[in-house]
C-alpha cells in the first residue's frame, strides 16, 4: 500500500493510493519540537508553527492562506510535538494540487514578518494561559516534567513565557534552516491519487527545501531510585492526576506488549480501571491508561479526574490494579480482546486518507521504516499472556513510580501509598 521514493536531494516522499475514497491528504513532517530545542529557545518550534500561517509571498496574509482551503471545504491544521512537527491538508481529491501548493508554500515561503511575530506573542501567551487553566490537559505535561526534569524531554512544548517574549526573527530563520531540511523531512500523500504523478508533483513543489545537515536532539537522561511525586497547588473542584511508571522506547522489543497492557488496564470502557474506578466506585467521569512511546524513552500512565476528597482512594485503586496484573497472569480471552480492540480501531481509522497519511509519515520520520498493517498486526498477535505479566513485573515497581497531581493540596497526598508496588 505504501511506496517510498527518496529524491536525489534526500527528501522522502511516501504515497498511499486508496481506491475507496474521494479525498486526498498532504502531510509534511519534520524532526523538530521541544526535544530539538535549547533552553534559550524552548518553545520556538511551537511558535514557528504559528508563524507558518501568517503570510507568504504568494499568500500575503493569514486570510489568504486560510481562505484558499476554506473555499473548497478543505481541512487543514498543524501540530508541534516533542519529536516532530506536522502540517497537513485534506481535500476533495480534485483539489489535490491546491493542497500541495498551500502546504509547500507555507513551509518554503513564509515571510516571518516582525510585526506579525510581535502580534503573535500575545496569542501564544493566551494559549499558555488557557492551557495552564485546563488541569485535565496540563497535568500530562507536569507528569513528563516529573519524569525528565530540566532537560528537553521534560520541557513544555509551548515553551516558557520569557522565551516567547524575546525571540527574534533570526531565531525562527535559524531553527528553520537547522530542522526543516531535505534529510530531516517526510512528505506523505494519501487518498484518491496516482502514485507516480503525485511523486512528480511533490518533487516539484518541495524542490527548494533547505539542504543543510540537520541537528540531532539531546539524549534523554533517566535517573530514579524511589517513587516521586509532583503536586501543583490549584483551587479546583476536581483533582486531576497522572500515576504511571517509566517503561520502553519505540525500538524496544516489548513495546507492543506495553501497548496491549495499557489497553487492558485503561484503554477502553471495558478495561479494568474503567470498571473499578468509574463503574464500581463512582470516583471519576474520565479514567484512562495509555503508553507514551518516544524514540529514546517511554512510559505507561493512568490519568483521572476525581473528587478532591477521594483522590487518595483513586490512587490506591490504580496501584491495586497495577499490582494485580503483575501478580496474576491475564487470560487469553482478555488479551485477545485487547488485540482485537487495537486492530479494529486501526482499521476504522484507515477509512480516512489523513489517518493513512499520518500512519505512514509518523513511522518514517521516527524510525526510517514503514510497517504495513499486516506486519504490525503480526507483531501484536505474537504477544502472549506471559509477556504481559513479564512486562508488568518489570515496570510496576516503586523505583519507577511517579505521581503528578493538580488540586488544592499543599503537601504530598499519599507518599505511603506509592510504596505499595
Amino acid at each position: 500500500m505504501f511506496k517510498k521514493t527518496i529524491l536525489k536531494n534526500g527528501l522522502r516522499i511516501i504515497t498511499a493510493p486508496m481506491k475507496n475514497t474521494k479525498t486526498a491528504t498532504v502531510i509534511f513532517l519534520a524532526r523538530a519540537g521541544s526535544k530539538y530545542e535549547t533552553k534559550e529557545i524552548n518553545g520556538i518550534a511551537h511558535f514557528l508553527e504559528h508563524m507558518f500561517f501568517k503570510g507568504t509571498k504568494k499568500r500575503p496574509s493569514t486570510l489568504d492562506i486560510s481562505s484558499s482551503l476554506d473555499q473548497i471545504g478543505g481541512e487543514f491544521s498543524a501540530f508541534t510535538g516533542k519529536e516532530y512537527v506536522g502540517y497537513w491538508a485534506k481535500v476533495d481529491s480534485k483539489h489535490f494540487d491546491l493542497a500541495l501548493d498551500v502546504i509547500s508554500d507555507i513551509i518554503l515561503n513564509s515571510k516571518f514578518n516582525s510585526t506579525e511575530i510581535n502580534r503573535e506573542r500575545g496569542v501564544i501567551l493566551e494559549e499558555m494561559n488557557m492551557y495552564y487553566d485546563t488541569p485535565m490537559s496540563y497535568v500530562s505535561d507536569l507528569f513528563e516534567r516529573l519524569l525528565y526534569g530540566d532537560q528537553p524531554a521534560g520541557w513544555d512544548t509551548l515553551g516558557r513565557k520569557e522565551v516567547v517574549l524575546r525571540v527574534k526573527r533570526k531565531n525562527f530563520i535559524d531553527y528553520l534552516k537547522s530542522h526543516y531540511t531535505n534529510h530531516n523531512s517526510v512528505v506523505c500523500l494519501a487518498g484518491n491519487i496516482n502514485s507516480d504523478q503525485a511523486v512528480k508533483k511533490a518533487s516539484k513543489y518541495f524542490s527548494s527545501l533547505e539542504k543543510s545537515k540537520p541537528k540531532d536532539k539531546a539524549k534523554v537522561i533517566e535517573r530514579q531510585n524511589s517513587p516521586k511525586s509532583l503536586i501543583k497547588y490549584k483551587k479546583t473542584d476536581q483533582t486531576h492526576l497522572c500515576l504511571g511508571v517509566r517503561a520502553y522506547d519505540l525500538f524496544h522489543p516489548d513495546r507492543y506488549a506495553l501497548s496491549l497492557l495499557s489497553i487492558i488496564l485503561g484503554g477502553n470502557m471495558s478495561s479494568r480501571l474503567f470498571i473499578s474506578i468509574r463503574e464500581r466506585e463512582g470516583l471519576a467521569y474520565y479514567i484512562k491508561t495509555g503508553a507514551e512511546i518516544y524514540t529514546d524513552s517511554g512510559y505507561l500512565v493512568t490519568q483521572a479526574g476525581v473528587d478532591n476528597k477521594k483522590a487518595k482512594r483513586a490512587v490506591e485503586i490504580i496501584l491495586k490494579e497495577y499490582k494485580r496484573i503483575k501478580e496474576k497472569k491475564i487470560s487469553r480471552k482478555e488479551l485477545k480482546g485487547a488485540k482485537e480492540y487495537i486492530k479494529g480501531r486501526t482499521l476504522l481509522a484507515f477509512e480516512s486518507s489523513d489517518e493513512v497519511a499520518s500512519f505512514a509519515a509518523t513511522q518514517e520520520i521516527l524510525t526510517n521504516k514503514i510497517l504495513t498493517l499486516k506486519e504490525k498486526f503480526a507483531k501484536i498477535d505474537r504477544v502472549k499472556p506471559s509477556d504481559i505479566q513479564r512486562v508488568a513485573q518489570d515496570i510496576f515497581t516503586s523505583q519507577k513510580l511517579n505521581l503528578a497531581l493538580i488540586g488544592p493540596f499543599k503537601k504530598n497526598l499519599c507518599p505511603r501509598s506509592l510504596q505499595q508496588l
